[in-house]
């Protein structure tokens, strides 16, 4: 067979390739020739490379149509995408290797061969096409990428070698399939994101937090995580990683390789949705273009936020619950997903912005059903405030920096939940309690004593039951401490003020000589403030906390 289809074809084959070359030197356009002008001898060196392909056509193209339904009928990649490309794609490339030789005993450069080539590869296509459009396996289409990628398409990068002169190009003919298998696998990404994440309706017992996390750290999972970004950890993770420790999935992170690892032992304790979306990150990264992956990646980032969002408006709902669980689940996840989105170079995101014309023409229809269309008074209404109440098309930012996002979300929460803690602390000064006839300020300081040594141990049992890191701990009951003293002198000026002007002396406690007696002058409740809530200094200047008021 091989004599048949390669030797015979090889026989004068050098005779003929000069008349080739003479052809073609004559096809060549001089430098001087006008712009769409064709060669004189053009169109027949078209009609040898046509003749050519159309004889080898004949010959090669029902065997390998032959051959790859043989492997896709085969039991080890009749069911299998990627085992049926491996082995379809390597014997493709073959076939198209051997007539990329023999091509270049026929004619001199490379003119015509590739469109050659490429019908070489359509009982490939037709096979493989099919079977990417209906595979709905994530992690399949992802093997499929990195198989394509890693084998037979060349690094982009800039210190890569220059292939050959004389080599087969085959990336130029197996782009076509790279191209469906990563659209399948943007379609696929979508739809999980879409049903996994977006939709998610939890269960009763995935929003039993903090309990979830006091199981996490009975089961000992945290020593027992996979190394995260190609690096052996030092010590043990906490089970709410900081930034710089973010859990990106690499070959060889767990003893059954890329594609099926223990996803949960790795994401142990997290809300599923922030499971599934950092799982969706790792299998897609660098497997699609890289604007299509920041995209995806924004899309992603701000589907989670919301569905974090949610579930912490549903836990303060639960049993022995409160609204400091749904705030501290909040900040625990929008952490962990800060912390990991680091390890995927997101880019940022320039907004899309479009104008929604939905009212104008709605209301364009509506006069012109009613007959008042050339009516001025009624045109007049297209560009006020009157039907449809206000007509202007609107401006819709359609996407935006999903990591922006990110942040103002876990500043708010931040904001939000240390402000709670040192209202609750600071409500016998409050604006309406000092606004009471029967307001006393002796007694208010000393009620703030009180509930401050309740809260503040609240607060740090809070803290303990979600947070792992010291850092971030103590960043947030200093931010409570800080709020509480911000609070306590806004109390004391207003207080001095009305002392003076009621022209009542107002005396200042020395430093460490607070008086129980006495109102307590800024100075003396900042060092009480420090002593009740007992910040740790801790060493360093990295910052892990998070701390962030506005």
């Amino acid at each position: 067979m091989s004599a048949l289809l390669y030797a015979k074809f090889r026989v004068g084959a050098s005779e003929l390739k000069e008349v080739a070359q003479e052809i073609r030197k004559r096809a060549m356009l001089p430098a001087a020739a006008e712009a769409g002008q064709e060669g004189e001898y053009q169109s027949l060196m078209n009609e040898l490379y046509t003749s050519y392909s159309a004889t080898r056509g004949r010959l090669i193209i029902p065997l390998a149509r032959k051959k790859i339904n043989g492997i896709a009928m085969a039991p080890s990649t009749a069911k299998d995408l990627v085992s049926f490309a491996r082995s379809s794609i390597g014997y493709t490339r073959g076939i198209c290797s051997d007539e990329y030789d023999l091509w270049r005993e026929w004619f001199e450069g490379e003119d015509g061969m590739y469109d050659f080539l490429e019908s070489v590869c359509e009982p490939l296509y037709d096979h493989l096409r099919p079977r990417i459009i209906h595979e709905t396996q994530l992690l399949k289409l992802c093997e499929l990428c990195t198989l394509l990628q890693t084998r037979y398409m060349h690094d982009q990068d800039e210190d890569a070698e220059p292939m050959e002169t004389n080599q087969l190009d085959f990336s130029l003919l197996i782009h076509p399939a790279l191209e469906d298998a990563q659209t399948r696998l943007v379609f696929r990404t979508q739809a999980i994101l879409r049903d996994e994440i977006e939709r998610y309706k939890p269960k009763k017992e995935e929003l039993d937090y903090p309990a979830r996390n006091r199981q996490v750290s009975l089961s000992g999972t945290k020593s027992q995580r996979p190394a995260t970004s190609g690096r052996k950890d030092s010590a043990a993770e906490p089970t709410t990683p900081m930034p710089k420790t973010p859990m990106v999935v690499e070959e060889g992170d767990s003893p059954t390789g890329r594609w099926n690892f223990d996803t949960e032992a790795a994401f142990e304790g997290w809300y599923p949705t922030l499971r599934k979306a950092i799982w969706l990150l790792s299998r897609i990264y660098r497997l699609v273009n890289s604007t299509v992956f920041d995209d995806l990646a924004h899309s992603i980032v701000h589907t989670t936020t919301a569905s974090l969002i949610r579930a912490s408006t549903l836990i303060p709902s639960l049993p022995h619950r409160t609204p400091h669980d749904g705030r501290l689940f909040l900040i625990k996840h929008l952490l962990i997903l800060k912390s990991q989105i680091v390890a995927f170079d997101i880019e940022y995101v320039t907004p899309d912005i479009t104008f929604d014309f939905s009212n104008f023409t709605n209301t364009f229809y509506e006069l012109r059903e009613r007959g008042g269309l050339f009516d001025p008074r009624n045109l007049w209404r297209l560009v006020s405030t009157g039907v449809g109440g206000g007509l202007l098309p609107k401006v819709v930012e359609n996407m935006f920096d999903a990591k922006v996002e990110l942040d103002g979300r876990l500043r708010s929460i931040i904001n939000e939940f240390t402000s709670t803690f040192a209202n609750t602390i600071t409500v016998p000064i409050n604006a309406s309690a000092t606004a009471s006839p029967r307001f006393d300020a002796l007694a208010a300081v000393s009620k703030i004593k009180e509930i401050a040594s309740k809260e503040i141990g609240i607060l740090r049992r809070k803290l303990d039951e979600y947070l792992d890191d010291v850092r971030t701990k103590e960043t947030l009951v200093a931010a409570v401490q800080e709020l509480v003293v911000q609070h306590y002198e806004t109390f004391y000026d207003l207080y001095t003020a009305e002392k003076k002007y009621a022209g009542k002396a107002v005396s200042r406690s020395k430093k460490g000589k607070g008086r129980d007696d006495e109102v307590w002058d800024v100075d003396m409740f900042n060092e009480w403030a420090a002593g009740a809530f007992g910040v740790q200094e801790l060493g360093g200047t990295e910052d892990g906390g998070g701390r962030s008021r506005s």
